[in-house]
């Protein structure tokens, strides 16, 4: 049965799938992870992997939802049924409830700053904003509070559904960040030494790759595009037959890798001005905004105006995220929409719990040299998300008729059959091969295998 929720417009299915791939992915993570990685040689990495992997898989994602017009978990068994595929779908739902449960306590800090900015709590002459952050995020009640406020804004919006929830705020919201985001680059280029960050951020330097930074790069190119987790198959599930796939999948990757620069070089001039560690790990946006506004005439304000479109950004990939698991549940039977989406993000508040406890009560507890928040983010982003999609490039070449596929992905598209055939290698032997060798690469497997040879 086709879905009864459709997109208005492809604008506002562009600029939702870009807000769900944007989010924290680009302007939190992006910038601290290139800090602990490398910098320049990272960027580019991820760039390459956004490009030649993340592009391709987005399309996928397009190609396997628009056809079938059915939520993750439905649409690969109407491909495949009476088989186990299905079961990407619903490890695209469960990576999506745990990526939530510790998404939110990000989004929880940004409503802790967002509020106290409106009453002036933030920006203070001569303040330690790293000392500020940590003092935030010890404060179990106030993270818990924060993560529930949160939670319950992303529960109220896909409770109302498609057109009247999340399309019509990500049409107003992700053009205004844009705009904020120059104002800030503007000022942070402008701080003494600034250029020391542009170069960290720009300018390879591959001695300090290694294999662990390479997973890291390819799991943020995942993370920032949204793919991997089939929410991008629940999202195009809405696109009328009428719209090219090949459009909004370029518009979505060039947004993300824009708002991935912007953040970057908002970010590092400021950290080297300001002689801040860029290895300052998940607080480094948290401790570098309120920095680099107090540098700024009417900082305060600004600061306010850029968390609320950074809390909106946040909020739009939470969007995209509980979307996928309420779809899933719901599936034709909207009519328990609002429910269904109240019990779930109750069940991702209590799930998430010991992410926000991680640097207060639970900030003992280490599993494998990580807190509980970095253990659940790298079991997303670098085993979870890559797993996704190296099934789901198995799945699209092996399971769905090549001139199926070549008829959705060209179907409204300028672009020819040459361009359908490096699409489908990349998608059949470049993204599995890939994945295969980073992961035998960062077990150390390819090591034992090449001093065989």
């Amino acid at each position: 049965m086709q879905t009864s929720e459709q997109w208005s417009s492809k604008i506002g299915f562009i600029l939702s799938a870009a807000g769900s791939a944007i989010g924290v992915g680009a302007i939190w993570k992006l910038p601290y992870v290139t800090g602990i990685s490398g910098g320049g040689a990272f960027f580019l990495l991820f760039i390459l992997f956004s490009l030649f992997m993340g592009f391709p898989l987005l399309l996928a994602e397009f190609v396997i939802g628009r056809s079938t017009q059915k939520e993750a978990i439905s649409a690969y068994r109407s491909i495949a049924p009476n088989s186990n595929w299905s079961w990407i779908g619903k490890l695209g739902v469960f990576t999506c409830f745990l990526l939530l449960s510790f998404y939110s306590v990000i989004g929880g800090w940004i409503v802790i700053y967002f509020v106290k900015g409106l009453f002036g709590g933030i920006i203070s002459e001569g303040a330690d904003y790293g000392s500020v952050f940590n003092q935030t995020i010890g404060n179990p009640i106030l993270v818990i509070a924060a993560q529930f406020v949160f939670l319950a804004i992303t529960v109220l919006v896909v409770a109302k559904g498609i057109q009247n929830g999340i399309e019509k705020v990500s049409k107003i919201l992700m053009p205004a960040l844009f705009i904020l985001f120059i104002v800030l680059i503007i000022r942070s280029l402008t701080l003494d030494n600034a250029m020391e960050g542009v170069k960290f951020f720009l300018a390879p330097d591959f001695s300090n790759i290694t294999s662990e930074s390479i997973l890291f790069a390819m799991g943020q190119a995942f993370f920032s595009l949204s793919v991997g987790v089939s929410v991008m198959v629940t999202y195009s599930s809405y696109l009328s037959k009428k719209e090219s796939l090949i459009q909004p999948a370029i518009s979505i990757v060039s947004m993300n890798l824009l708002i991935a620069l912007l953040a970057g070089l908002a970010i590092f001039p400021a950290v080297f001005s300001l002689g801040l560690e860029p290895t300052q790990g998940p607080g480094l946006l948290f401790v570098v905004l309120p920095a680099v506004f107090d540098q700024i005439i009417l900082g305060e304000v600004f600061l306010i105006g850029f968390l609320a479109l950074f809390l909106f950004a946040t909020l739009t990939s939470a969007f995209s995220m509980l979307e996928i698991i309420v779809a899933s549940v719901v599936k034709d039977k909207n009519g328990q929409r609002q429910k269904y989406a109240y019990l779930i993000g109750g069940l991702i508040l209590i799930v998430g719990i010991p992410s926000a406890l991680s640097y207060s009560v639970f900030s003992d507890i280490i599993i494998f040299s990580k807190t509980i928040f970095d253990s659940a983010d790298y079991l997303v982003s670098n085993i979870l998300m890559p797993l996704g999609v190296f099934l789901i490039s198995i799945f699209v070449t092996q399971k769905i008729k090549k001139s199926t596929l070549r008829e959705e992905l060209l179907q409204h598209s300028r672009l020819g059959t040459a361009a359908f055939n490096i699409w489908f290698f990349i998608m059949r032997f470049v993204i599995p091969i890939v994945i295969i060798i980073v992961f035998l690469d960062i077990t150390g497997i390819l090591d034992k295998i090449v001093s065989i040879f």
